[in-house]
């Protein structure tokens, strides 16, 4: 399974959770590969700033001690909510190639639903006319497509607000762009003799 490299810091909180048994820093992070939310512990001495981006792969990491744990949505601090949005943008406009592309080859999930219509407000219309136009040449920008298919809502915000309600997991059936949620393994029963 492919990890996380990068990440870009949502929070950083010098002496850890007030609700925490133990004083010491830990910062919440948003990887800019897969949005797999992670809670790291800094170096020591390290302090991190809002939307600085880190490495958290294998290799020797410059500013991160350990990784902690992939935490969930509810488990964001009200400044690592606050941050998401703009981190989730900086990400997107880093790859900006990468999204567009998935205008460019998205599929058919269903014979009745589109992976466009999972956007946050695209439906038929829309994606019928991104089809069309995907069909006489690729998208290269957001702007591109903005100009070619003018009554389609913003296309950068509606991946935005996508990979928010992934990253939220509230009845997500398809995930587009967040790596989903590790399945919990069924307890541990012995078998009876």
């Amino acid at each position: 399974m492919k990890v996380e490299e990068k990440a870009l810091v949502l929070d950083y909180l010098a002496h850890g959770k007030s609700s925490s048994f133990k004083s010491e820093p830990l910062a919440q992070l948003i990887g800019t590969e897969f949005f797999t939310l992670l809670e790291v512990s800094p170096k020591p001495g390290v302090n991190l700033a809002a939307l600085e981006e880190v490495y958290v792969g294998k290799e020797e990491r410059e500013k991160v001690e350990f990784i902690k744990r992939r935490i969930s949505f509810k488990d964001l601090t009200n400044t690592s909510n606050s941050e998401l949005e703009a981190a989730i943008e900086k990400i997107i406009m880093q790859n900006e190639k990468k999204f567009v592309d998935f205008y460019n080859t998205s599929r058919s999930i269903t014979l009745k639903r589109h992976q466009i219509e999972l956007l946050p407000g695209m439906g038929k219309k829309h994606m019928l006319q991104i089809l069309q136009e995907r069909q006489k040449a690729p998208f290269e920008s957001f702007d591109e497509l903005k100009k070619r298919v003018h009554s389609v809502p913003d296309p950068k915000h509606a991946i935005v607000k996508r990979i928010i309600e992934e990253l939220e997991g509230f009845d997500t059936k398809y995930f587009l762009f967040v790596r989903p949620p590790a399945k919990d393994k069924p307890p541990f029963r012995p078998r009876p003799f």
